[in-house]
């Protein structure tokens, strides 16, 4: 069954695909545009496919330059029809053109999930050849020009975007746990604009230990928060001030998370359609 699903999913990225500039459509419908999101998750994907061999290194190493070319090459700057700006991407792209699509914002945590795929082909495909060192130069490239200083926006946590038409928009990553742990551990590491630690810790600071069934975890809604962050980094053994006072890291916190989940969709105490032992989360 798992092995079913990991080919159907991939299927999807292979489907729902742009070869032109290898953008991947957010959904399956007619006239969807692309996500930045759902591009960074096609890098590692691929990465993924050669690992499994259902597709050939060679194939993915074009579907990966691809996309890095067409991102090292789109229009930078801050007109409201670019394709980004100061490093950072627009959430959607027109399929075609690459550019900015449904008058969407210019995201900073898909442009930090598009970074981490980049960064994971960048960091797999190490063979001395022309086309990997190209991989490995265009990653560099794109990861170094994002400004994550300028997205602080004059402060020490990040806003979630920016839109020409209204500047930053008012909200940051500043309350609760949730996926935005991949951006500022980016910004952080940044080679070019990294950010002080300031952020994350008042970020950390309001995070939410509860207990439910059990089990005590640092709080998040929806289960993909548990997750998301952790396709990219290997959060075993990782710590910072709050877990390490209550004795689990964050890889434990999302198997708590996920046990919990589980058990509220056996108990389904509101009824809902469909709920049970194999269908939650």
């Amino acid at each position: 069954m798992l092995d079913r699903l990991q080919r159907v999913s991939f299927d999807y990225f292979l489907k729902e695909c742009n070869l032109e500039n290898g953008l991947v459509a957010d959904r399956n419908q007619p006239g969807s545009p692309a996500s930045i999101a759902a591009t960074g998750l096609a890098l590692s994907i691929y990465i993924v496919a050669v690992g499994h061999g259902v597709l050939s290194r060679r194939a993915a190493v074009t579907r990966v330059l691809t996309i890095l070319r067409f991102f090292y090459s789109s229009v930078q700057g801050p007109e409201p029809d670019s394709t980004g700006y100061k490093g950072f991407y627009y959430h959607f792209l027109d399929m075609k053109t690459g550019r900015r699509a449904q008058n969407c914002e210019l995201s900073t945590i898909d442009t930090a999930m598009l970074m981490a795929g980049i960064l994971s082909a960048s960091a797999w495909f190490t063979h001395d050849t022309v086309r990997e060192r190209e991989i490995r130069q265009l990653a560099d490239a794109l990861y170094a020009r994002v400004d994550w200083q300028w997205a602080q926006d004059g402060a020490a946590t990040i806003r979630h975007g920016w839109k020409p038409e209204c500047e930053f928009l008012p909200d940051r990553w500043e309350s609760g746990y949730s996926e935005a742990l991949i951006l500022y551990v980016l910004a952080a590491a940044a080679p070019r604009y990294p950010v002080a630690p300031d952020g994350y810790c008042q970020w950390a600071a309001s995070f939410e230990v509860r207990k439910a069934y059990d089990l005590e975890y640092v709080y998040a809604g929806p289960l993909f928060i548990h997750q998301l962050s952790q396709i990219w980094i290997d959060l075993r053994g990782v710590q910072d001030d709050l877990n390490r006072g209550l004795g689990f890291d964050y890889f434990e916190n999302s198997r708590r998370a996920t046990y919990i989940h589980r058990q509220y969709g056996i108990e389904n105490p509101r009824r809902f359609q469909h709920y049970g032992e194999y269908v939650w989360g």
